[in-house]
C-alpha cells in the first residue's frame, strides 16, 4: 500500500476525484502538499467538505508530506496524492519521495497558459517543471477518469512546445 495513485488536478478534490478516483482505487487518504493550502485554514475547510466520506485528508506543506512519506505514516493505507501544480510534484521528488508515475489531469486556463489539451492549460514555469518531472524518469500521463485509457502526456506537451 502507501501511494497508490498521483494526480495533478488544480480543482483538488472535485465531483470527479470523489465519485470515480476515490471509489475505483479504493482510497483510504488524499493528500495534497502544498505550502499555501497547508497554511490557509478557510481553504483547507472548504476542500475537507469535498472529500467522500470515510476519505481521510491531509492538506500538509510540502515538507511535512515528504517527512510522513518517508517515515511510513501512510504505509498501511492507500494514498492518493494530488498536487495543484506540478512545480509542488518536482518539489516532493527532490525531497526524496519515490513516484513513478503521476497522472495529468486539469490544469484550468490561466493567464498566459497555453492549451495542450482540452482540460490542460501550461504555462511557461509549468512547463519547465513537467519537462523536470520527465527528466527525472517520472512517467506522465493524461487521463480524466479512470475508464479512459492512459495517454503518454508528454507527447502532447511535445508537439505544443517543440
Amino acid at each position: 500500500m502507501g501511494i497508490v495513485h498521483t494526480r495533478i488536478d488544480d480543482r483538488l478534490i472535485h465531483g470527479q476525484v470523489a465519485a470515480f478516483w476515490t471509489n475505483s482505487l479504493n482510497i483510504h487518504r488524499i493528500m495534497i502538499p502544498n505550502d499555501e493550502i497547508a497554511t490557509d485554514e478557510v481553504r483547507k475547510s472548504i476542500i475537507r467538505l469535498a472529500a467522500p466520506p470515510g476519505v481521510r485528508t491531509s492538506l500538509v506543506s510540502i515538507e511535512r508530506a515528504a517527512n510522513n512519506i518517508k517515515a511510513g505514516k501512510y504505509d498501511q493505507q492507500r494514498l492518493f496524492i494530488i498536487f495543484e501544480d506540478p512545480r509542488d510534484a518536482v518539489d516532493l521528488i527532490n525531497r526524496g519521495v519515490k513516484i513513478d508515475k503521476i497522472n495529468v489531469g486539469n490544469m484550468g486556463h490561466k493567464e498566459g497558459a497555453r492549451q495542450v489539451r482540452n482540460n490542460i492549460h501550461v504555462t511557461a514555469e509549468q512547463v519547465k517543471a513537467l519537462k523536470e518531472l520527465d527528466r527525472m524518469g517520472i512517467r506522465l500521463t493524461a487521463r480524466m477518469v479512470p475508464s479512459d485509457p492512459e495517454i503518454d502526456f508528454m507527447r502532447y506537451l511535445k508537439s505544443v512546445f517543440e
